[in-house]
């Protein structure tokens, strides 16, 4: 499927337009490209959307939306939303957002820490996802001539870095891009909450539900403020989704299998639902694998029979967290 080549294409075309996006690219000592979107560089709405899209492998859309332009059925479970939205949409959501867009990898190399994700995680393939065989992912392991990976971090990565990941993907420095944007930036906060389809279809993949069913995805969830601290853009990005998103997915098969998994898939299943995520971050230490896991999840679900053409609902939004997280700290 030459997901990294796609993403190259699309990384290609974000660096040629730096200038108007807000970023920066330059070349290391070691060879690999650096491209600047959201640590020292402003960044931009359109670099983020760029971002999303290279996370995605060009296998999915990513546009904003005012709220009141949302589909109907948004609009109906949030008439009030004050806020434009995240929308993302692919035909190949098994590709786009597990092969390709899920934060599956960390890079922790002595005081440097990023989450990595993006198609480099499909040619460094040592995820369990990549083996599991209900996915069918194993083919999406790649060995491409080139490499992109997207790192949510504060700090531009060191030459060690760069070469580690060029290593662990087997490409030269030279083909090797690295699009960095901290949480707390425009662009690194808009592809952490385009992540809703992406979510969705991870919780689902931990049910052990057969996502092969699955035949498309969209999905919506408010462009959170950007703070000035990465902490509270954790907070307010993570309640985007947690609170405020809603995925609507194209599946065939059984409605029955539906009913059973759809009140488990939505983040409302978790015992720490209710809070903002800043506050239950805080009181599990600062440690993610500390919170119950059923929490990320999106708020609400459609799941829509492609073959009996029922439409079944879970979940659903809680504005009152979602406005308190994206007014409150900074």
């Amino acid at each position: 499927m030459q997901l990294n080549q796609q993403a190259w294409a699309i990384a290609e075309t974000l660096i040629a337009d730096a200038q108007s996006m807000g970023v920066q690219c330059h070349t290391n000592d070691s060879g690999v490209r650096i491209v600047d979107c959201g640590v020292k560089q402003t960044g931009s709405i359109a670099a983020g959307l760029q971002l999303t899209q290279a996370a995605m492998a060009g296998l999915g859309q990513a546009w904003i939306e005012p709220a009141e332009q949302a589909a109907d059925s948004f609009q109906a479970v949030w008439p009030a939303c004050r806020w434009p939205l995240v929308a993302v949409q692919s035909n190949q959501p098994l590709a786009a957002c597990l092969a390709s867009q899920y934060a599956g990898w960390k890079v922790s190399v002595q005081d440097y820490f990023a989450m990595a994700s993006g198609p480099i995680r499909a040619a460094i393939g040592r995820e369990d996802l990549y083996d599991s065989e209900a996915l069918g992912l194993g083919s999406m392991r790649e060995r491409a001539g080139c490499a992109v990976g997207l790192l949510e971090s504060a700090k531009i990565p060191p030459i060690e870095v760069c070469l580690l990941l060029a290593a662990d993907a087997g490409v030269p420095p030279s083909s090797l891009i690295l699009l960095v944007a901290r949480t707390a930036s425009t662009a690194g906060t808009l592809q952490v909450v385009a992540r809703s389809l992406e979510t969705a279809l991870h919780q689902l993949h931990e049910l052990h539900f057969d996502l092969r069913r699955i035949r498309r995805g969209t999905g919506r969830a408010p462009l959170a403020p950007v703070p000035s601290k990465d902490l509270v853009a954790i907070g307010r990005t993570n309640d985007a989704i947690l609170y405020g998103s809603h995925v609507v997915l194209e599946v065939s098969g059984d409605d029955e299998s539906l009913l059973e998994i759809g009140p488990r898939m939505v983040s409302s299943a978790s015992a720490d639902y209710g809070e903002p995520f800043a506050n239950l971050f805080k009181k599990a230490g600062g440690d993610f694998y500390a919170i119950d896991p059923s929490l990320f999840a999106p708020a609400l679900v459609d799941l829509v029979n492609t073959d009996t053409g029922r439409r079944h609902r879970f979940g659903g939004i809680a504005p009152d967290i979602v406005e308190r997280s994206f007014t409150t700290g900074d």
